[in-house]
């Protein structure tokens, strides 16, 4: 499991459910935990960043989560940071494509902390490899 001082990005247009995200994390024992309100927000913060892990919601404005997960799979700097993506989306063709674009994993809404549990140990053992490289 990731280390529970990794500096995590949780990005979502609803206030609600960052909240719920960053209320999970903190059970989860993360204690640095910063927020964006959509994907340019986020993109503007990884700038100054050193984020260990993104967990982003998939449809917001201005940015959504999936052109995110591009700009950060593009950037040198960035391209290796575990991302997770938060989705209302089940439907196997978005999943195809952010699979395509990079994601580590996603969570389908609404989620248990049982689950994103489940899936943030899934993303630390598939990108523990990519991050050791």
């Amino acid at each position: 499991m990731f280390d529970p001082k990794t500096k995590v990005l949780v990005v979502d247009d609803m206030l609600t459910m960052r909240k719920i995200v960053t209320k999970i994390l903190k059970e989860l024992g993360f204690s640095d935990i910063h927020e964006a309100q959509d994907g340019q927000e986020a993109w503007d913060k990884c700038q100054t960043g050193g984020f260990g892990l993104i967990i982003s919601d998939w449809n917001m404005p201005n940015c959504t989560g999936l052109e995110f997960l591009r700009r950060i799979r593009a950037d040198q700097k960035l391209a290796k940071t575990p991302f997770l993506l938060v989705t209302a989306e089940a439907e196997q063709s978005q999943v195809a494509e952010a699979i395509k674009c990079g994601v580590d994993q996603y969570v389908v809404k609404p989620f248990s902390k049982d689950a994103l549990k489940v899936k943030l140990e899934s993303t630390y053992k598939k990108v523990s490899v990519r991050l050791a490289a």
